[in-house]
């Protein structure tokens, strides 16, 4: 059966013991302004300053976690919560929410079949166009298969093939995987199999 194609970035389902994830994140900074719209499920980096922004493809930078949303007080003072950073923002107190343990597993689309041959290699995202859904807050990052190799500094690295009836099919475009963030904060897992 063919794979729905649904793109939903980075998903928490469980943690490299098996436990089930707690929903546990912590919070970080996001400068006062920045541009770069950031989604839910999208990766995140750290950058100079003491703050993060998010992580596009072919990027080296060691990784944090997954974006899970946002909080802000606006120019009026109200609290403000959101599912996405919206960009251009100016508040003094944006405070991204972050899954950051470095061994949750997460659920991600790929961008084409994936063969399980490729499982425990390395991987890059690939960003969609859009990067993601300012209606749902959703990001639109899918798994690269074709970028699949050895190299430590990618920033997934793909333990199996999702239980996900609708999508779960390697023989057919948009397989989901279950991965772990490979070049994290808190160190390197290794070098992949692919």
């Amino acid at each position: 059966m063919a794979n729905k194609n649904a793109p939903f970035g980075l998903k928490p389902v469980r943690m490299m013991s098996g436990a089930p994830y707690s929903g546990g994140q912590s919070r970080y900074r996001i400068a006062s302004g920045a541009t770069t719209p950031i989604y839910q499920g999208d990766l995140v980096t750290q950058l100079t300053a003491g703050v993060l922004g998010r992580h596009a493809a072919t990027g080296t930078v060691p990784i944090i976690g997954v974006f899970n949303g946002v909080s802000y007080t606006n120019s009026e003072g109200e609290q403000i919560f959101s599912n996405y950073y919206a960009g251009s923002i100016t508040s003094s107190d944006i405070m991204a929410h972050v899954i950051d343990h470095p061994n949750v597993v997460f659920e991600v689309q790929c961008n084409a079949a994936f063969p399980v041959a490729d499982l425990f290699g390395n991987f890059d995202i690939v960003d969609g166009s859009p990067v993601g859904d300012t209606k749902s807050g959703r990001s639109n990052t899918e798994c690269a298969v074709s970028t699949g190799n050895t190299t430590a500094s990618l920033p997934l690295k793909v333990l199996d093939i999702s239980e996900d009836p609708n999508n779960s099919d390697v023989g057919s475009t948009d397989t989901n995987v279950l991965c772990v963030i490979q070049n994290h904060i808190c160190g390197q897992k290794g070098a992949g199999l692919a």
